[in-house]
């Protein structure tokens, strides 16, 4: 490392102000701060100090992703040799999904990273390493089939259109890898709902044993279906359901995956627990209330299953934390986790033809977060004001 490091500063004075790569500076700095912690200070005012930057931050949520990507890897490989009838063993089943997702990670890291490089370039900044997060989201909540051009497209629009003409990272009012999913969502959306696009092969003809389905739980339940069987028609178990041996978006699953990731979040003091919990509680609350009710299968589901099929768990771990476009005060978090798990469930019962819900939800709660947090400081202002006035 001290070699690199030498290197580095040997060849800086290119890329400062009158060197013969200054217009490269920003893409310099991108690949310096990422390597070495950034050798500058504050010199004015009153700041916090603090070991833990945005760069730091961002890797411990890519961390927090790796199990939900790893079973994401081994699923797709499970889910493909399941349709074929073949059996497989763990790392052949692995491999196959490596291959099949390790493409759509590359080229959402390119795609967005190759356009934050340019605009950093263009405006004179810094580079910013919000993408460092959304790059890895992105990939794990598509299709194992999605084209790879799809996901460069969705991709460039998220960066573009979610962030850039916001002015970049940290001034986003929606989450960029949901900005993606629903861009294609609407876009394409033969290449984002039905039964074929959740198993690799399936789209592409491939031989599968007599009578087998691709079909989601979810899907199955918007058909009316009461009993959710897998591809070959095995009742699904409760364990199965938690662990994430069933058809879905590549990290989006394992719910025991994505809470291993949640409590390493909460751990490292990245993820808010407020809104964690609170999505899980509003989620349930709304399950409850229809089971009450009744009328067709997702009504009544039990309100544990929402939990833990679909993206529920996925979005209410990463995407409803993203500290950008959630809520910022602590009384705010508990209302806008609790609506975000409400609203999840209200779309996937009363709109069969998007059995979902979660992605909606939290775009939805993104553009109202804002709104939230201003009447919790008004009311704290108003509180205060009051007893002030007693007070006098």
């Amino acid at each position: 490392m001290n070699a690199l490091r030498r290197y580095l500063d040997k060849i800086k004075p290119n890329v400062e102000k009158g060197g013969k790569f200054h217009f490269l500076k920003s893409t310099f700095e991108g690949f310096e701060t990422f390597l070495f912690v950034p050798n500058t200070v504050t010199s004015t005012g009153s700041h916090i100090r603090d070991a833990f930057d945005m760069k730091r931050g961002m890797i411990m949520v890519v961390l927090a992703l790796v199990p939900a990507l790893l079973f994401g890897m081994w699923n797709t490989g499970y889910q493909h040799f399941l349709a074929l009838g073949v059996e497989a063993g763990f790392w052949e089943m692995f491999w196959f999904g490596f291959l099949k997702v390790f493409p759509i990670i590359v080229v959402s890291y390119v795609t967005g990273l190759g356009i934050e490089f340019v605009f950093a370039q263009i405006r004179g900044h810094e580079i910013n390493e919000g993408f460092l997060v959304s790059g890895m989201l992105i990939p794990l909540v598509m299709p194992v089939d999605v084209p790879l051009w799809m996901v460069a497209l969705a991709t460039a629009f998220a960066v573009i259109i979610g962030k850039e003409v916001f002015g970049g990272t940290g001034m986003n009012i929606l989450n960029p890898a949901l900005t993606a999913r629903a861009f294609l969502f609407f876009a394409y959306p033969t290449k984002m709902s039905g039964d074929r696009i959740w198993v690799a092969g399936l789209e592409k003809g491939m031989e599968t044993v007599d009578g087998y389905s691709g079909a989601t739980i979810l899907g199955q339940a918007a058909q009316n279906n009461e009993v959710f069987v897998n591809g070959i028609g095995e009742k699904y178990t409760a364990w199965d359901m938690f662990l994430g041996t069933i058809p879905g978006s590549i990290g989006e699953t394992s719910t025991l995956a994505i809470l291993i990731g949640g409590l390493f979040l909460i751990y490292v003091g990245v993820g808010s627990w407020r809104i964690m919990l609170s999505v899980f509680a509003g989620g349930a609350a709304m399950g409850l209330l229809l089971n009450a009710f009744g009328g067709n299968a997702l009504m009544d589901m039990p309100f544990w299953q929402h939990l833990i099929v679909g993206g529920f768990a996925f979005g209410a771990v990463y995407m409803a934390t993203d500290p950008v476009t959630a809520t910022q005060t602590q009384r705010g978090k508990w209302i806008y986790g609790f609506l975000i798990g409400v609203l999840a469930i209200l779309i996937r019962v009363f709109n069969p033809g998007y059995p979902e819900g979660m992605m909606l939800a939290i775009l939805l709660m993104n553009v109202f977060a804002p709104l939230i947090d201003h009447y919790i400081l008004e009311a704290n202002i108003r509180k205060r004001l009051k007893r002030a006035k007693v007070q006098a």
